[in-house]
């Protein structure tokens, strides 16, 4: 009996590793498959790949977010509707012939050269969407200009131009993992905030996680992403916002300062410093000291029409898991 307990835990032990290496070799994969695709269509159209990248997962991660759009299954995330693909006129939604949807100005395109133009393939539906930005051009300046005709949104253009800009610096697609908000050896402390009651400047809700610590221990990014803010705010006083890869902004408050030279629109990844813990904030530009050192860190998520709060706490106990696991390998 004691043989058999044994050999349970240990397959208890084996089983759970050996899944997840299995789902890190077929997102690896995915990461891949996704990266030849927007090289092939690259090659065709001389889009740059991070473009098309930008765009895809964009759309991949507003259907995460919305419930009134289908989950991606395939490769590429980007969504035409039915009757946007085969053409608004067109009797017949499920078309893929391309000269009927061309006929009836359908965005439907045959990418992969097979005499069908099937919104399920994703190789026609990315050439579909670059087929539609080849008519504005391939510089910057116009695949903006095209993006904006497309979304109707400043934001969104801003977005996706920004996910470019990620991808273009790191030259891949594998940019999931994160780093806790400060290091992990501080001496530093918190708890599940999300919703208490805060009372300064109006009644409201707290919307993210404090972390205490020592004034000026280091504030990092959590992952790989764009700033998008830097400045004050008599809430949270010195304040960072960074938008990652899956549209998550990451909302850092209460800083002491902000890391040498840290710009707006600049790419920082995992771990890296940008600014201190502080006191800051509750007052006009410079207000300090209202409270005890700490962090507040919050995030949102953008849908491409609005955008929410949603409690980081599981988050951050994720991260620093997985951060003190890596420490242990390295």
């Amino acid at each position: 009996m004691r043989y058999f307990i044994a050999l349970v835990v240990c397959f208890s032990l084996i089983i759970p590793n050996f899944t997840s290496k299995a789902f890190a070799g077929e997102q690896e994969n995915v990461y891949e498959r996704r990266m030849e695709l927007y090289k092939r269509v690259e090659a065709v159209t001389n889009l740059p790949w991070y473009y098309m990248a930008a765009i895809d997962q964009y759309e991949r991660s507003i259907r995460l977010a919305r419930k009134d759009l289908p989950k991606a299954e395939g490769l590429s995330g980007i969504y035409f509707r039915p009757e946007e693909w085969a053409g608004l006129l067109n009797p017949d939604i499920q078309d893929t012939n391309p000269v009927s949807i061309q006929f009836f100005n359908g965005i439907g395109f045959d990418g992969n050269g097979d005499g069908k133009a099937d919104v399920r393939d994703d190789e026609d539906v990315l050439h579909a969407f670059a087929q539609y930005l080849l008519t504005y051009g391939t510089d910057h300046d116009n695949i903006k200009i095209g993006l904006w005709n497309y979304y109707k949104r400043d934001k969104t253009v801003g977005i996706i131009i920004g996910k470019a800009k990620i991808y273009k610096h790191f030259g891949r697609l594998d940019l999931e993992q994160h780093a806790f908000p400060v290091p992990l050896r501080s001496n530093h402390s918190y708890k599940n905030t999300w919703g208490d009651a805060r009372g300064w400047g109006g009644r409201r809700i707290h919307e993210g996680t404090d972390i205490f610590a020592g004034y000026g221990v280091p504030v990092r990014a959590t992952g790989y992403g764009i700033v998008e803010m830097k400045g004050w705010n008599r809430f949270g006083g010195w304040r960072v916002g960074i938008r990652d890869i899956n549209n998550t902004y990451h909302y850092f408050a209460h800083l002491s300062g902000f890391a040498k030279d840290l710009q707006v629109g600049q790419v920082v990844e995992p771990g890296q410093v940008i600014g201190g813990v502080g006191s800051s904030g509750y007052g006009p530009p410079g207000t300090s000291g209202k409270f005890p050192p700490h962090l507040h860190y919050g995030m949102y998520k953008d849908n491409g029409y609005t955008e929410w709060s949603f409690d980081p706490y599981p988050h951050l106990r994720l991260w620093s898991r997985e951060e003190r696991a890596r420490l242990k390998k390295g």
